[in-house]
């Protein structure tokens, strides 16, 4: 698995977070919100995430 330097990540229940580096190991990650009108960063998710 390599990391991609430019997503970084701290949820290490995915299965594409790369182990003892804080990065995403996929090329691209779709981020969506699960609120009409999001207005903090709690609102957004990022749905790329598949659990190990």
């Amino acid at each position: 698995m390599e990391a991609n330097k430019s997503i970084k990540c701290t949820v290490q229940q995915c299965k594409n977070h790369c182990g003892k580096e804080d990065y995403c190991a996929l090329r691209s990650i779709n981020v969506g919100t699960h609120e009409l009108h999001p207005t903090e960063s709690a609102c957004v998710d990022c749905n790329s995430f598949e659990l190990k």
